[in-house]
Order: structure tokens, then sequence, then C-alpha cells
């Protein structure tokens, strides 16, 4: 059993650097160009409303705040759904993925409005199957005062305890933060998903992280480094004033020496003893000599260990890094290739992936897609269908949709409605529109006439 995986991330400013990457604007070194159509909006949006800043700025503008927006203050938060990479993979080939990606953004829905809840886009041209999903934090609760507010007596005008507010920090608290890993794992428990350990540590790297903390790694390195050479000279220092006296204590052994030899006759007056506790304190001296010069050698050995296992490492890590870096350019080299091979050898691929994409941006489902493109039947919809050129959905019931060859250019396709290309078809409707729009206008004007 894997674990589901659900991180949370707050975007300051506009986020549209994150924007970019998610509606594939810019492409990841990661990313894998041939399955990028294969991604995909989860989420409808409003009318009027093509991308995920716009569904950002609607959503702040609908949800009635009374309070204005700071420069600085957090405007959504960002999440990424996933599970292990193996387990996924087992959902995708059982066909189980698009299940997955419903109830996901259900739990979303679910657990933070689904008014909140403006854009979720499905991954699917990197290594595992992800959601990224965006969440504007608005809430209803009170806010909380700080320790400097409480402390100040003055009578401010109360809002309704119902008002809405931005707040991210409500969201994002730490209770809160343990109850979301609980409760998309128990959503996730069906497709064999189950929760990360509480307090573990692990965390996903990044290749740049990686090299952040091998960085850090070398400076604890050096760092420890710098600790040993600070203890190795406070042990010479000492050492060195040790020898100083102990050549002072060998000095005063000398004129000891003089001096015992000169009273050697009146030895019955003082003895041996004092002779005998010198030797003793020179032996000790000798002794702490020894033991200072064992301790420097051994901080020199356990430096230059540390050295060589750190250099040893990041040998090892740098060569596995360009190992897989070149296996990984190799087989994307191997894959265009083969990409440019199958254009050329069959050019209405290239034509069948462009009139897919076509598709998911009107509007059609990747079974009924599968059913126009793959299989060459109709189908009988009723709905809307979406027109990128005029960014307006437009209603049809019982309408027959069928995929062709053009007829006036080879190895082209053409979608139709009801035999009518629907480029021509989405031109009326918008003619349509505007022909309601001014008739409506006219006839508002006429009612604000006078009368006699």
């Amino acid at each position: 059993m894997g674990f589901a995986v659900l991180h949370l991330d707050k975007a300051h400013g506009s986020d549209s650097k994150m924007s970019d990457h998610i509606e594939r604007k810019t492409t990841p070194k990661n990313a894998d160009p041939t399955r990028t159509h294969l991604n995909r909006e989860l989420i409808e949006f409003p009318g009027g409303v093509t991308n995920r800043n716009e569904a950002i700025s609607h959503r702040l503008k609908s949800a009635g705040l009374t309070r204005k927006i700071g420069t600085n203050q957090v405007r959504a938060i960002r999440f990424i759904l996933s599970g292990s990479p193996k387990d996924m993979k087992q959902i995708e080939e059982a066909g189980k993925l698009d299940e997955w990606c419903r109830d996901s953004v259900e739990w979303m829905k679910r657990t933070y409005g689904s008014e909140n809840v403006v854009s979720a886009v499905l991954h699917m041209d990197e290594e595992t199957p992800h959601i990224h999903a965006t969440l504007i934090p608005i809430v209803q609760t009170e806010r909380r005062k700080k320790k400097s507010e409480k402390l100040v007596k003055k009578n401010y005008r109360k809002k309704p305890s119902g008002a809405a507010r931005l707040s991210a920090n409500d969201i994002m608290t730490r209770h809160k933060l343990k109850a979301y890993q609980d409760g998309y794992a128990l959503a996730m428990a069906k497709y064999g998903l189950k929760r990360g350990i509480v307090g573990s540590e692990a965390r996903h790297t990044t290749t740049a992280q990686y090299y952040r903390d091998l960085l850090n790694q070398t400076e604890d390195i050096q760092e420890n480094i710098g600790l040993l050479l600070a203890e190795k000279e406070r042990a010479e220092s000492e050492l060195a004033k040790i020898k100083s006296e102990a050549r002072t204590e060998q000095l005063k052994n000398k004129a000891t020496d003089a001096m015992t030899a000169i009273a050697s006759g009146v030895g019955s007056l003082f003895g041996s003893g004092k002779l005998k506790e010198l030797e003793q304190a020179n032996g000790k001296l000798q002794g702490e000599i020894d033991k200072r010069d064992n301790q420097i050698r051994l901080l020199n050995d356990h430096m230059r260990m540390q050295e060589e296992r750190h250099s040893t490492e990041k040998h090892c890590q740098q060569e596995i890094h360009r190992q897989e870096l070149n296996m990984k350019v190799k087989k994307i080299e191997e894959l265009n290739e083969i990409i440019g091979k199958a254009f050329k050898w069959f050019p209405i691929m290239r034509e069948m992936l462009q009139m897919e994409k076509f598709c998911k941006s009107a509007g059609f489902t990747q079974e009924m897609i599968d059913v126009l493109l793959a299989k060459r039947k109709p189908i009988v919809c009723s709905g809307k269908l979406y027109s990128t050129q005029h960014r307006q959905s437009f209603k049809i019931k019982d309408a027959v949709c069928k995929i062709e060859d053009d007829l006036t250019e080879g190895h082209k396709l053409v979608l139709t409605i009801n035999r009518q290309p629907i480029v021509q078809w989405f031109k009326e409707q918008w003619e349509k529109l505007q022909q309601n729009l001014r008739n409506s206008v006219q006839r508002e004007q006429k009612s604000k006439g006078f009368r006699m």
C-alpha cells in the first residue's frame, strides 16, 4: 500500500509564474512534450473566465470582501494532490485515473467549499500523474486578535459575525493541516493509498534542494573542521605551556641535584624524600605531555577522515546525478526521434493530436473524443460547446457531432455539428447572440420613451 500525497503552499503576489507552469506556457525540463496534450482542467470556469489568473480574480471580486486586500496578502493557496509513483501508475493502468481525479476534486470542494476551489489541473506529462489545485482562502470566522491588540482597550465598530474574510493563516493552522492529511487519506483509501507517517520528517527533494542540502552538509563539515582546528590549537598551546613548565622543572632538578650532592654528607638530616618527590612530579608532567600528544594525533586523524569522507560522498553524488541526467537526455532524444518518424510516416497523426486538443478545449470528454477520433463514429450531444475564438459557450441540444476528412485539403480533419463545420457553426451562433443583444437594447430603449 502506497501513500496519498497532499501538499499545501501559500501563493504570494499574482502567482503568474505558477500559472504559466500549470498551463504549460513554460515547459519544465522534467515534462514530456509528447504527453502535454493529455493535461486537462478538471473544473469548469465561470462565464467570461478563461484561465487560472482570471479565476482567482473573479472569486476575490465575487466573495463579498469588506476589507481591502493588502499588497503582500496571500490571495491563493496552491495544492498538489497525488500518490506514490508506483500506485499512481497502477491506478492509471487500471483505468481509474478519471475516478481518482473526480474523488480528489470532490474532496477539495467538500473540505474548502466548491466556490473557493477555482482551478484543478491534471498533469500527465511528468513522471507521476498529479493535480495542481488552487484554493482562495475565504473564511467566515472571526479574526483572531494579536496579544498586543488585546491589551489595548479601544472600542471599534464591530463587523458582522458572518462576514467573508481572506485569511490563509486560518486555513493553514497546525491542527487543520493534520486534519486535511487525515481526510484526504480517508478519501483515497479505496485506491490503496494511506496516510503518511504522522510526524515524519521525510520530504520530497528536488534537484535544487538536493544541492542546497549538500551545500549545508558541506558547511557543517567545514564548521566541524574549524572546531577541530581550534581544539588542536588550544591543545598545542597547552602543550607548549606544559613543556615550558617542564623545562623550568628540569632546571630546578639540576639545581636540586647539585644541592643533593652537597647535602649528601648530611643526608641523615634531610633524607632523600625531596629527590623522590621531584622525580614523581617530572614523571607526571611527562605523562600529561604524552596524553596531549595522543589527543592531537587523534584529532588530526579524525579531521583527515572527515575530509576524505566528504570528498568521496560529494564525488559519488555528483557522478550519480550526471549519469541520471545523461540517461534522461538520451531518453528524451530517443522519444523525439520516434515522434519525428511517426509524424513523417503518418502525417494524419499530427492532425489527430491537434483535433484532440481542439475537442478538449470545446468541452468534449475523453470518452467522446475516443469515439469521434479513434472510431470515427458520430455522437449525439446536448449541453454547451466553448469557442476559444469568441470566449463564449453556446448551447446545443441533440446535435450530431462528427469528425470528417477535410475535402478541401489533404491530411486535414474537420469537426462538424449537424454536418456543418464547427468554425462556421460558432460564427453563426455568435452572430445570433449579438443580434439578440441588439434587439434587447432596442426594446429597452423603446420602453424608456415618454407617454402623453
